[in-house]
């Protein structure tokens, strides 16, 4: 097959790509230029994309004899990741620009251009596993990247090759040693890759603005202004600007978000408690709906937040029972379905979280009407 490797400059991709290669394809490294000012989002294991990781992919590519290209995808990652994270956080919402950038950037944009010029696959270096088209979690569940893998299609993920997912962590650095790779030892990019300082607040701040709003307590009553509810999410327990604890010593947390009014509610962390789940845009690894509920495993962040539950498809969305109530669950967030085998590595599919609720009658009331 002919395959193109997207190498990040990283290690993990660095492999993938030695492995496209030994297993006999005609591989082509290729670089994605994501940011129009790139030598500014590198700061040590911060960040990504930046000049050094060119280089390092370069020389990489160099080592394992395969032709290398610098694709500019800097305006379509403004676009759609970049733009569309900032406008779901205005809106109060969580989103996992991982999840946006696998979707729109490297597995349609990238994929697309591939398939144009003759390529048959697009390698990665992410932690999962395909088999038979199935989407699997990865061996090194420390790692394992399914998670934001899931927003594929099937049609996409026909297209996809995960060389790595099958490897623990430590070996792949192993690996990268043994065959030469420079990278071997590089840290691994932490936080959001166009937030090098790793303070999304400042970021999301300079990009929206002041919005001033009201922080209130469980029975609305107002304990204090803030400048936005982009400095906010579910779950979040510092940063609030409150004078204290509760009346009862207890925490606050954010319990809500209403994008509309500027309200940020606060509460104990029984508030945080949801047993279901609203979500939007479905998309199904196996291309088609099931029918009817089924039995599943659901995740809502990238690591953790996992329960047993049914899920349904429902007018065109999803809705998720949890059997076990999760904390945390934010709106513009992934719910991932797993298949609840003894393996529980199976990816039914995922959506958008659109709405939580502590009980299902409460879940119109709970979803702003900006979501709906």
């Amino acid at each position: 097959m002919r395959v193109l490797a997207a190498m990040s400059g990283g290690v993990d991709s660095a492999v993938a790509a030695a492995r496209a290669v030994e297993a006999g394809h005609e591989v082509v490294g290729v670089h994605l230029a994501l940011s129009a000012t790139p030598g500014t989002l590198r700061t040590g294991s911060r960040g990504c994309c930046s000049k050094e990781d060119a280089g390092d992919a370069r020389r990489a590519a160099d080592v394992l004899g395969i032709p290398f290209y610098v694709w500019d995808f800097a305006d379509r990652f403004k676009e759609d990741v970049i733009d569309d994270f900032v406008a779901a956080y205005a809106a109060g919402e969580t989103p996992n620009p991982c999840l946006r950038c696998n979707e729109k950037i490297k597995f349609a944009a990238l994929a697309d251009r591939a398939v144009a010029l003759g390529f048959d696959a697009v390698a990665t270096g992410h932690y999962a596993r395909l088999e038979d088209g199935v989407l699997r979690r990865a061996v090194d569940a420390d790692k394992d990247q399914s998670y934001v893998l899931a927003v594929l299609t099937a049609e996409q993920l026909g297209r996809a090759m995960f060389p790595v997912g099958d490897t623990p962590k430590p070996q792949i650095r192993a690996e990268a040693a043994e065959r030469g790779l420079a990278v071997a030892d590089k840290p691994d990019s932490h936080d959001i890759c166009f937030i090098p300082s790793g303070d999304t607040r400042a970021f999301l701040g300079a990009k929206i603005g002041v919005r001033p709003g009201a922080i209130v307590d469980s029975d609305g009553r107002k304990l204090a202004e803030h400048e936005g509810v982009h400095g906010f999410t579910i779950g979040q327990r510092k940063g609030l600007g409150l004078p204290g604890p509760a009346p009862d010593g207890r925490p606050r947390y954010v319990t809500e978000i209403d994008p509309d009014s500027g309200t940020v509610r606060v509460g104990g962390a029984e508030d945080l408690e949801v047993s279901t789940v609203l979500a939007e845009r479905p998309i199904w690894t196996s291309g088609a709906a099931p029918d009817g509920p089924i039995e599943c495993v659901a995740q809502v962040r990238a690591h953790g937040g996992t329960a047993p539950a049914v899920a349904e498809a429902v007018d065109g969305g999803l809705v998720v029972r949890l059997r076990e109530p999760l904390t945390g669950v934010a709106r513009g967030q992934a719910v991932v379905l797993y298949r609840p085998d003894p393996a529980g590595d199976e990816v039914i599919g995922s959506g958008t979280i659109s709405g939580t609720a502590r009980a299902e009658a409460d879940l119109v009331r709970s979803t702003p009407d900006s979501a709906r």
